[in-house]
């Protein structure tokens, strides 16, 4: 059952897009947890493009290089405004453990450990996010079919286990840098990422 209903919507001018985007609040959240549904674009066919993205402070506004999250936001945000899409924005910092948390396993990451090690070294499940929520979201709004743009098959397994059937997956760009190659292996190596890394 969804009990999840759309709390409000408002449209927000984003870029130089012509369409604003609308941005989407839900009652039956926990109330600690504001996440957000945004439709970009043209209105899509009936298999519209989502993208399931967890938030990532220092990626996502910072630009950090040590992960690959802002831009596979960017590159999501800049298909979806001009095909038409949903990207569903959870509020589930590093994995789910939060900000300060994530900081304290970047310093043991510093020290040789993975993303994932590091994690369990505090004591927190190696990805504690939970992206059901997505499926309840993507119901409130209408949506129950979608071309899931991602990497992670813990996403596509998550919608259809929850009712969203998946058409088809859209694997997002490869953004190597210098500082996140251990973190994309260990990524493709322990959680089945489909990243093209270059030997």
């Amino acid at each position: 059952m969804n009990n999840l209903s759309v709390r409000n919507q408002v449209n927000i001018p984003l870029n130089d897009s012509s369409v604003p985007g609308t941005f989407y609040s839900f009652s039956g959240l926990d109330a600690a947890q504001e996440h957000i549904l945004i439709k970009l674009g043209p209105d899509s066919e009936r298999s519209p493009l989502v993208r399931i993205h967890s938030e990532c402070l220092t990626g996502d506004v910072f630009n950090s290089q040590r992960c690959d999250c802002g831009p596979q936001l960017s590159e999501s945000i800049n298909r979806m405004q001009e095909e038409g899409g949903y990207l569903i924005y959870l509020r589930q910092e590093g994995r789910g453990i939060g900000l300060y948390a994530k900081l304290d396993a970047y310093r043991l990451q510093d020290g040789g450990m993975d993303t994932f090690e590091a994690n369990s070294h505090l004591n927190f499940p190696e990805d504690g996010r939970d992206f059901s929520m997505a499926a309840k979201m993507l119901k409130a709004v209408g949506v129950h079919h979608c071309s899931l743009i991602t990497n992670n098959p813990d996403k596509v397994q998550a919608l259809r286990d929850n009712g969203i059937a998946v058409d088809s997956i859209i694997p997002t760009g490869v953004f190597l840098t210098r500082h996140n190659g251990h973190y994309l292996q260990a990524k493709k190596d322990k959680k089945n990422h489909v990243i093209d890394l270059v030997k």
